[in-house]
């Protein structure tokens, strides 16, 4: 009897086994961190200084410091990222002004895996200059200068508060690219 009981035992669960394992186990994929920011909302900022710039709402306007008048910091907080603003008048100095701006974008070529310069002209308010986009683990993702070629000059540059993991900052990174974008086209002389 106790055999006849282990056969049906056998006979019932062994399928039950079999059948049970239904597929290829396959692991998880991790999940991702969706970021998202809103829409941004530009304001014309009128600076005591050569020029002006619109600026998102989602960042504050600091001066960056006492004694180099006309530097400014656009500080998001969220993002934990600061865009730097220098500002220069140009006193025949125009080609030492341009290499040192050129070599601050260099710098990053050690961690970069990339770097891509796009040329920016506005003939109407007289503002040319470079936008630079460094891809990888450099510390500033973002630059540009610009300038009007006599009078003024200036470089911005864009640093994140966290060390530099392009996979994880590029999100933020590329609203803040189009950010400084915006600055850039709508920099006026006075």
């Amino acid at each position: 009897m106790r055999s006849k009981i282990v056969k049906f035992f056998l006979v019932v669960s062994a399928p039950i086994v079999f059948f049970s394992c239904g597929g290829e186990v396959l692991p998880k994929p991790k999940g991702m961190l969706r970021l998202s920011y809103p829409e941004p909302k530009y304001k014309e900022v009128l600076l005591p200084c050569s020029y002006s710039f619109e600026k998102n709402d989602l960042s504050e306007l600091y001066s960056a410091r006492r004694n180099q008048r006309c530097w400014y910091n656009l500080e998001y907080k969220k993002m934990r990222a600061t865009m730097y603003i220098s500002y220069y008048q140009v006193n025949n100095n125009l080609d030492s002004l341009l290499r040192d701006a050129q070599n601050l974008t260099q710098e990053h070529v050690v961690k970069a895996d990339g770097i891509t310069q796009t040329p920016f002209e506005n003939k109407k308010n007289n503002v040319y200059g470079v936008f630079y986009e460094v891809s990888g683990n450099a510390a500033s993702p973002s630059q540009f200068y610009v300038t009007d070629s006599v009078n003024h000059f200036i470089v911005g540059s864009m640093y994140f508060k966290v060390k530099p993991n392009y996979d994880s900052i590029l999100p933020a990174a590329n609203y803040l690219r189009n950010d400084m974008m915006h600055l850039m086209e709508t920099i006026n002389w006075k």
